[in-house]
């Protein structure tokens, strides 16, 4: 299993209506691209202070890398990416194996 983990800091101009509307794209995927097992996500709720402004988090499962791949070069993915490059101020993404 690989797991996908993406964090989100906005910009200061994205509003709560346009961070809402990426959430519920990005929670549209596993319907369009068949190799994510799994799909979690929605805002931070850390109480230990360590966001950096990463306001939103997501992780995503799947098989192997291979199924990862297909997903990061699936074009639903990267018609979700091209929507979501003006509302992001900064993403951090790492992906890890489940041990």
């Amino acid at each position: 299993m690989l797991h996908h983990v993406v964090l989100l800091r906005f910009t200061a101009a994205s509003t709560p209506s346009d961070i809402a509307e990426i959430s519920r794209r990005f929670a549209a995927l596993p319907a369009l691209i068949a190799g994510i097992q799994s799909f979690a996500g929605g805002p931070d709720c850390s109480p230990e202070g360590l966001q950096q402004g990463f306001t939103h988090g997501w992780l995503l499962s799947f098989a192997d890398a291979a199924a990862r791949d297909a997903y990061l070069h699936h074009p639903a993915h990267l018609d979700f990416v091209s929507f979501l490059k003006p509302f992001v101020d900064d993403v951090l993404v790492s992906d890890f194996h489940a041990s």
